[in-house]
């Protein structure tokens, strides 16, 4: 392998065959696409035609490392699942299936042993017969039975899975319930509380049959040129042992700090995006959490920030906290729905982990039914005797039962509130906040629409807030998620320590900083063809009609609402900046040509 900082090597498994092989990746797919989502959506594109089936065995399940994942390189641990998405369809549909690629990004230690093992990315394909865990361990793999495991919540599993796995230091993934019973918004989990959350991997993990990966190495690709790695290293890391207050803040309350702030700015998710603050939010915030529920601050792998937290709820809703709550969990689960009850809230993480299921996803399909309920849209039939109201843990706690379970009006609800608003009619849709069938996440949209307005509507994997509300914040993300770096550190990595320093230092290839941002948008311009071969346009690229329509009525932003000519015009400015077709969405031919994707034309 000429290209340092790789194996050059992809783990591919078959589940219907049993096959296991280990392939080259081309050096020029290196060059042009990093690894991680970006070598994910090349492959993607290359390899499956257009309206597969995300259900199928032909879809392909990868599990992505990027070059900086498995060094000692702070915050960049993560792991890029890419598939296509269970989740996601046009206005007008071009194939039975279609739908977007996905991509999901996940901390914790699964990366870099993934690395270690020798293996640049795994690749899943096929569907077994029967529950099944792939077991890693360098150079030997194998295809091993899952049986006992099926029907465990990720907790249990997590347990009982690595306490059998016997001595030596595996890490692992897994599906819980909900990826099992094909809940499109079933996510993967590992350390049971990391996920590759959003996009319904888990789905298409529990499609395959396959309920776990295991794997355990002691290899590390070598670095081009170690002096200046070493030197880069120790300025980084010097950087982050500075006890200053971004640091500290991280360390203290993780992205919890976000429930304050952005309820306060009025950017946050409430009562189903009609409000943007929560008048009871300081209950659930961090301060509540430092005094009752966190004992320990815990980190990803080589990370400084230690932003997770765990602790214990107590009362009714006891429970071991394995982390939470975040930003987008605590809104989520507790603003969007008016919950205010901290322990109840942290049941209801406990369990949406513990079933596997897209929590952004859930929480956002709860909120909608709260809303047709108190519209008169639905009555309590319609969820099988739940008496769902704003602010109620107990009824929020059987839905999500029922969802993961498919149970009752969970056969509906679990596929998400695109779906729900059909069925339901009455101008449901309206209130129904997806994009492209894609829940949004907790940032609400009418205070800084122009920016919160572009980035949801453009996401390639459906609405996604850690997509960015311009080109560059979006190149600057897929070049990220492609290192393996984490978006919460990416402040740190600026000046003489850039990312693409580092970069160049791996792997010996000099990197400027056009052809690295080139690299970031030759990324994106793959999913945006991905998801253009399947149909989707302009027509697509849109926001719930909710915030053209709903005007914030509580708080220092009451009256804000998104306007529609505004929208317009900064989406045609957004497309202008990128060199797509106003009309169609379409990247022109030239700006694919210099991109070096002609064969996408």
């Amino acid at each position: 392998m000429s290209t340092k900082g790789y194996f050059g090597k992809l783990l591919e498994v078959n589940l219907s065959t049993g096959k296991i092989e280990k392939t080259k990746i081309p050096d020029s797919d290196i060059k042009n696409f990093l690894g991680g989502r970006g070598l994910g959506a090349k492959i993607l594109y290359d390899r499956l035609k257009p309206g597969t089936d995300p259900m199928s065995p032909e879809n392909i399940l990868m599990f992505m490392t990027g070059p900086f994942v498995g060094y000692p390189i702070p915050s960049s641990s993560r792991t890029c699942v890419v598939t296509k998405s269970p989740r996601t369809s046009p206005v007008e549909k071009k194939y039975e299936h279609s739908s977007t690629l996905s991509y999901a990004n996940m901390g914790g230690f699964f990366g870099p042993e993934l690395k270690y093992a020798g293996y640049d990315g795994l690749l899943v394909t096929g569907k077994s017969d029967k529950p099944v865990y792939i077991l890693i361990e360098g150079e030997n793999v194998s295809i091993e039975d899952a049986s006992e495991y099926w029907g465990m919540g990720t907790d249990q599993f997590d347990k009982i899975f690595h306490s059998q796995l016997g001595e030596g230091r595996y890490e692992s993934c897994y599906i819980g319930p909900a990826g099992e019973n094909l809940v499109p918004m079933a996510c993967i989990i590992n350390t049971a509380a990391r996920a590759a959350g959003r996009g319904g991997t888990g789905c298409v993990m529990g499609s395959k049959k396959l309920k776990a990966i295991a794997v355990k190495g002691s290899g590390i690709p070598e670095v081009a040129d170690l002096k200046k790695y070493n030197e880069l290293l120790e300025t980084i890391r010097g950087s982050f042992m500075e006890k200053n207050d971004s640091v500290m803040d991280w360390r203290y309350g993780g992205t919890a700090n976000a429930l304050s702030s952005s309820s306060n700015n009025g950017t946050q998710a409430v009562k189903n995006y009609s409000e943007g603050t929560f008048s009871e939010i300081e209950k659930i915030g961090t301060e509540a959490n430092r005094k009752k529920i966190w004992k320990r601050d815990f980190a990803c792998y080589s990370c400084q920030l230690a932003c997770k937290k765990s602790g214990f709820a107590k009362g009714a809703y006891g429970v071991q906290v394995h982390d939470g709550p975040e930003y987008e969990t605590g809104t989520m689960l507790g603003a969007n729905l008016m919950i205010s009850d901290l322990n109840g809230l942290h049941k209801l993480i406990y369990d949406g982990d513990d079933y596997g299921i897209d929590i952004i996803s859930v929480g956002n399909t709860i909120g909608f039914l709260m809303e047709a309920m108190q519209r008169g849209h639905i009555n309590a039939d319609f969820l099988d005797g739940i008496q769902l109201k704003w602010g109620d843990v107990e009824s929020s706690l059987e839905l999500m039962r029922k969802i993961t379970y498919r149970e009752g009006v969970g056969e509906l609800a679990c596929r998400g509130v695109k779906y729900l608003a059909k069925i339901i009619g009455k101008g449901s849709d309206e209130y129904a906040i997806h994009v492209k069938g894609h829940e949004l996440a907790a940032w609400n949209v009418p205070v800084r629409s122009s920016y919160w307005s572009i980035t949801y509507a453009t996401s390639n994997r459906g609405a996604c807030h850690m997509n960015g509300g311009s080109s560059n914040s979006q190149d600057g993300a897929c070049l990220r998620d492609s290192l393996g770096a984490c978006s919460f550190a990416s402040s740190w990595y600026r000046d003489d320590v850039h990312y693409r320093h580092i970069l160049s230092a791996i792997t010996g290839l000099e990197w400027t900083e056009e052809e690295f941002n080139k690299a970031g948008s030759r990324i994106f311009t793959i999913e945006k063809m991905f998801n253009y071969r399947e149909g989707f346009r302009r027509v697509d690229d849109t926001i719930p009609e909710k915030f053209f329509n709903n005007e914030f009525t509580y708080g220092e932003h009451k009256g804000a609402i998104v306007e529609r000519d505004e929208f317009n015009s900064n989406l045609d400015r957004y497309y202008e900046s990128r060199g797509w077709n106003l009309n169609t969405s379409k990247p022109e031919d030239n700006v694919l040509r210099e991109l070096n994707l002609e064969f996408t034309i």
